[in-house]
Order: C-alpha cells, then structure tokens, then sequence
C-alpha cells in the first residue's frame, strides 16, 4: 500500500533528518513506528503525507507518486497530528463535515454520524470546538481524519496526554478499521500499544530505519526469557559442579535468575533443576517471565546509540 526507497530529508543547516529510508507497508496492516524523541517518526510521516519535501528518494501510496499524482495519493491518507489544530469557533459537525469537503468528497450525514458515534462525540456534535475538553478535541481530530474514508491512516502519537476512555475507544476504533482493510500506521510513546495493536515493528533512531520485524517474530528473536527461582536457603556462591552461564545469584543470595534465549530448548530448564537438587540446594518458588516489547525497543535503541557513539 505504501512503498517508500531510499527517502532522505537533510535541512539547510546540513541536519540529516532521514537517512535513505526504505520501507513497504503492507494493506489492510497496522504498523507501528517506535523511536525516541527526535528519532525522525514525525518527519517521515509529514513527507509521506506530503506536509514536507524530502530531499532524495520517491514514495507511492497505492501506486500513485506522491510528487507526481500527489492529489490522488493524498486522497488515501487520513491523519492525526499530534498538534490540536481545529477552528475554535466551529461546530464539531460542521468542522468534520468541512474536512471531508476539502478532499471532493460529496457529503454524507449518514457517514458523518457514523463517525462521530463511533468516537463518542454524537452529543457534542453542535458543541464548538473551543467548549470541549483536550480529550474532545483529540477525538474531533480522529474523525476530520476519518471524514473523507481514507484507505490509510496515520496516527501520529494519538493518545498522548489523553483520558483512559479515549485510549480505549480509539484502539477499538482501529481494530474495526482493520477488519474493514484500513492500512493503518502510528507511532507512539506507549509501547503496550504497540506490542497488543501492532502486525509489524519498525524501529527508527537518529534519522535511520534500523529494524522492521513482525512483532511476534521479533519478540521470539530478540525477547530473553528468565526463570527465577526462589531458594529455601541462603548461599554465598553458586557451586563449582554447577554450569553458571546464564545463571546469576542475588546480592543477598536468596534468588537465583537464570537468562536463556527465547529459542532455546525448555530442556535447559530440567536440567538445571536437576543440577540444583544433585548439589543441595532447594527452592521453594518459581516462575519465568519473557522481555516485553519496551525491553527489547530500549535494547535496540541503545546498542545503536552507543555504537555510533565508538
């Protein structure tokens, strides 16, 4: 649905922004670009969306140029900024009606209560925009996004700063946009997100796409798993006749973690608890846990940072 190769923005300034980006986004999934602050998520949403210029590079939406037919890709994509911006004075039924008036579109009130309803507005639909609330305001953003029933959509950190209700709403508004084969990107700074809604991940740092897995197969791949076991004794120092890779014992002796790779055989796992019995030491509890998506992301972002940094 989207293909992007070799897209670069470098600023006046000689600041690279993007740095030869190449991306396809496959219909009807939902992909969600992690990366700090600074990370360039933004700019290559705005470029793709054809707010900004890239410098080098092309971008297709649907198989539409967006430099060359950008009227026809443009008119795929809905997106949600993260800046509120919506005129004040407006009603929310007239601003979104408004919206979907600037891409052609003939209007719809059936289409547009259906929008509306389904981000809880359809009470405040004659309200003006300056009466509501922040998380009203980010929910008018939604549907003027929607207004127009683009066949992309773009989040752009939408739940930033808002109420559990919206959060919630606007994922079960997501999933009903995927089942009705709405290519959806977001960013986001709640990694939990990402991890329940996304297909696939895409990593991003200082300008670079430096990773792009299916969520599942990345967490698998890259995710550690821990089995940590609580010990009926203290000991000082774990014994000879036991092998200590991937073994690690607490400061106070009383915990013992072991850290194997998510592929690895459960195998291991018998083994050493037949080793911990063969030289005496028993445990009371146990119970294993695998690293999340932020781990992983975390990981990933600061292996990068310090190798650019050597």
């Amino acid at each position: 649905m989207i293909s992007i190769s070799r897209l670069s923005k470098t600023y006046a300034s000689g600041f690279s922004a993007l740095k030869n980006i190449s991306l396809d986004i496959l219909r009807g999934e939902i992909f969600a670009l992690l990366g700090p602050n600074g990370a360039g998520k933004t700019t290559l949403i705005s470029i793709i969306c054809g707010i900004s210029n890239a410098s080098s590079g092309s971008i297709t939406i649907d198989g539409h140029d967006t430099v060359r037919d950008y009227r026809q890709a443009r008119s795929l994509i809905g997106l949600v900024p993260q800046e509120i911006s919506t005129d004040a004075f407006e009603t929310v039924w007239n601003t979104v009606s408004f919206s979907r008036g600037l891409f052609g579109k003939a209007p719809s009130p059936p289409m547009i209560e259906k929008v509306l309803k389904s981000l809880s507005l359809w009470d405040k639909r004659n309200s003006k925009i300056m009466t509501l609330s922040g998380g009203m305001k980010r929910r008018v953003m939604i549907a003027k996004a929607l207004s127009h029933e683009p066949q992309i959509l773009f989040l752009d950190e939408p739940t930033a700063g808002v109420d559990v209700e919206l959060r919630r709403d606007m994922w079960e508004l997501v999933r009903e946009l995927k089942k009705n084969g709405v290519t959806i990107i977001l960013t986001t700074h709640y990694i939990e997100e990402a991890e329940e809604m996304a297909d696939r991940i895409g990593v991003i740092t200082n300008g670079e796409l430096i990773l792009v897995e299916e969520k599942a197969a990345l967490m698998q791949k890259l995710g550690k798993k821990q089995l940590v076991l609580q010990l009926q004794h203290r000991i000082l120092q774990l014994p000879k006749e036991l092998n200590s890779e991937g073994l690690v014992l607490s400061e106070n002796g009383i915990v013992l973690t072991y850290t194997y790779d998510a592929q690895s055989a459960r195998a291991g796992i018998a083994e050493l608890l037949s080793d911990l019995t063969a030289v005496g030491i028993p445990f009371k509890d146990l119970h294993t846990s695998q690293s999340s998506l932020e781990d992983i992301f975390v990981s990933l972002v600061s292996d990068r940072e310090s190798g650019a940094s050597a």
